[in-house]
């Protein structure tokens, strides 16, 4: 018997190498080439005959129509989604263990049985185990398929004789062809499955949702070509001792990006939180030093995070700079800012930043927010009640404006602040009922108007 060929791929870009080493010659991705078995010869051929042809058309030939999305009963899901599910949609989703994937869509598909038909295909759990889930969580199964199965070829010959609405794939990683010689889960076995099952629904129509494993490092396993396959990329973020959970799409090609829905862990499952502003703001309180409240903005949604932050005096020569749910390359880059326009240094003075309930803040609205926590931590002086703050610091200390601030002072009023630190830029064309937006220039002009 002829011993097999080995090969090695890379888990970023699915290019392959003959011998192992340290940088992919295809992305030059480093320490990402893992160990597989090379395919025989008749595999390329099999591959090449599942392509679908069509014929050239001109793209105003091309037959439209506005589909209507599909309601998952899930509201915070919707969001996120972009409004519902589209025909032939394929949905990545993935998270840490235990955060609450199978949950979610197994209460998604509990919803959907009432109207569609839909089938729930587990590659890793029993059908027992998916039955007491059920139960736990009180939902009617009467009209949901189930099957436990983990060859490609008996879930995909299944969708073929249901032809479900909706269809799980929990999860993409235990999956396996036959026709591949490598062991379940390694990148040649999941970029193929992902693959057939996204033609599948393509051609049939099917909702189709995969749910996917991630790395310790955060990041979904396998190669990074299996987003690219699909539609929409959906995390699973959020904290494991914290009973909120926050789903955020990073790519969807039915709606934008960014959104970001909030979800509450009960007895009951995954409940949609309407009104995540207050959740992130019920333990605020606005006569403690260090804490400031500022609007982001997800996507669409406007939300209210309260950013804490600690000075304190080093006790080592090298003081310490920690951030959590914000950028920590930033926060040195604002420090050696608020020192130079803002006349206050942290050279000598460990400083710790904290973005309140898990969420994580990725645009430059909260650099003043940030430096005005920090302002009052090294002075103990707390900020005014009722005061919320957004606005991004240029390195030159001027304060920038920032996109929808006329959004987010409307959501800060509806929520009870009364004052509004903000870019002079953003300052609102009419005034808002029972709040004074107060607008600045510098870094410099913020500070002063919070020691007077």
């Amino acid at each position: 018997m002829a011993k097999p060929r080995i090969q090695y791929c890379c888990t970023e870009c699915g290019g392959f190498a003959p011998k192992w080493q340290g940088q992919c010659p295809q992305c030059q991705q480093w320490n990402s080439l893992v160990e597989v078995l090379a395919e025989p010869a008749g595999a390329a051929s099999r591959h090449a005959s599942l392509s679908v042809t069509s014929q050239i058309t001109t793209l105003a030939a091309v037959e439209t129509s506005d589909d209507d999305r599909l309601p998952t009963g899930m509201a915070e899901l919707d969001r996120v989604l972009g409004g519902g599910l589209v025909n032939g949609a394929v949905i990545l989703i993935g998270g840490d263990p235990g955060i609450g994937k199978s949950t979610l869509l197994l209460q998604t598909l509990a919803a959907l049985a009432g109207s569609q038909s839909v089938l729930y295909v587990s590659a890793e759990e029993s059908a027992r185990q998916i039955a007491l889930r059920a139960q736990r969580l009180q939902l009617d199964a009467g009209n949901m398929h189930l099957l436990a199965e983990v060859r490609l070829g008996q879930i995909l010959q299944m969708l073929q004789e249901r032809q479900p609405a909706v269809a799980v794939i929990d999860s993409i990683q235990t999956v396996y062809w036959d026709e591949l010689q490598s062991a379940p889960g390694s990148v040649s076995q999941v970029r193929e499955c992902a693959a057939q099952l996204t033609r599948h629904a393509k051609q049939t129509g099917t909702i189709l949702f995969l749910v996917g494993h991630v790395t310790k490092e955060g990041a979904l396993a396998g190669p990074r070509v299996l987003e690219h396959i699909v539609d929409t990329v959906l995390y699973f973020e959020g904290d494991s001792s914290s009973t909120y959970r926050l789903v955020r799409a990073f790519k969807n090609r039915f709606g934008a990006v960014n959104e970001l829905g909030v979800f509450a862990m009960t007895d009951r499952g995954l409940k949609g939180v309407s009104n995540p502003s207050a959740i992130f703001l019920s333990g605020h309180r606005a006569d403690v030093p260090g804490s400031c409240v500022m609007v982001t903005q997800e996507g669409s949604r406007p939300l209210l995070v309260e950013i804490q932050a600690l000075v304190e005096g080093a006790a080592s020569p090298n003081p310490r700079r920690l951030s959590v749910g914000l950028e920590q390359n930033r926060l040195a880059m604002l420090l050696a800012v608020l020192h130079r326009h803002g006349g206050m240094a942290c050279h000598d003075q460990d400083v710790f930043i904290n973005a309140v309930g898990g969420v994580r803040i990725n645009e430059p609205a909260a650099d003043l927010p940030l430096l005005v926590a920090i302002f009052s931590s090294f002075k103990n002086r707390s900020l005014p009640a009722k005061l919320v703050i957004f606005g991004e610091v240029g390195l030159t200390g001027e304060i920038r404006p920032v996109q929808r601030g006329q959004e987010r002072l409307k959501e800060a009023a509806k929520l009870g602040f009364t004052h509004a630190l903000v870019p002079q830029a953003n300052l609102p064309r009419q005034d808002i009922d029972g709040m004074q937006v107060t607008g600045v220039r510098e870094l410099a002009e913020a500070l002063d108007w919070l020691r007077a």
